[in-house]
């Protein structure tokens, strides 16, 4: 036994690697979410994360965000915890019946202009727990949809790259409204 704990002592961990720290990808990704998010919004981009019933693996990944690898807060994103203060509710899980009222008042609380983002496949098709007696649906099923991001769960960088795409047609929107009408 004792032998087993001197070798544990001076063993290295057995872990798995993490993503590089240094990944360029992320950077320019995380540049674009600001540029826009400060474009469209005039400062950074909040998100409240909003749990309406799922197995938390989505958690996982959107917690790992914030981790030093991703590391959100430097490009000006950040999580919120009031809806009040949100401009976008990140949406993981069906929509349980138990979790269905707290939802509506949660986007009822947040201020416009606001997105509702669907996060992994049963936020936005029910995934397992589709036609259970326990489960309202999907998030479209209860109220509108703006992105709909895929996976179970899906990574820190499919999230980012959602948020990126949401902006971005956000930004498209605003300048098609803003765009003067032809002359006819």
């Amino acid at each position: 036994m004792l032998k087993h704990m001197v070798r544990s002592l001076f063993a290295r961990p057995v872990t798995i690697d993490g993503p590089a720290a240094g990944d360029a990808a992320l950077r320019e990704l995380a540049a674009k979410v600001e540029a826009l998010a400060r474009r469209r919004l005039g400062r950074s981009l909040s998100i409240r994360e909003i749990d309406a019933g799922s197995c938390n693996g989505c958690e996982l990944e959107i917690h790992a965000l914030n981790n030093p690898i991703y590391d959100l807060e430097r490009f000006g994103i950040r999580f919120v915890a009031s809806p009040r203060h949100a401009d976008v509710l990140l949406v993981t899980g069906p929509v349980s019946l138990n979790m269905h009222e707290a939802l509506l008042r949660t986007i009822n609380a947040t201020p416009q202009p606001r997105w509702i983002v669907a996060a992994g496949d049963c936020a936005c098709t029910g995934g397992l727990f589709a036609g259970s007696y326990a489960c309202a649906g999907a998030l479209d099923s209860v109220v509108p949809v703006d992105l709909r991001i895929a996976g179970c769960p899906p990574t820190p960088l499919q999230l980012l790259e959602g948020l990126l795409a949401l902006l971005e047609a956000s930004a498209g929107k605003v300048k098609a409204a803003a765009a003067p009408p032809a002359a006819g």
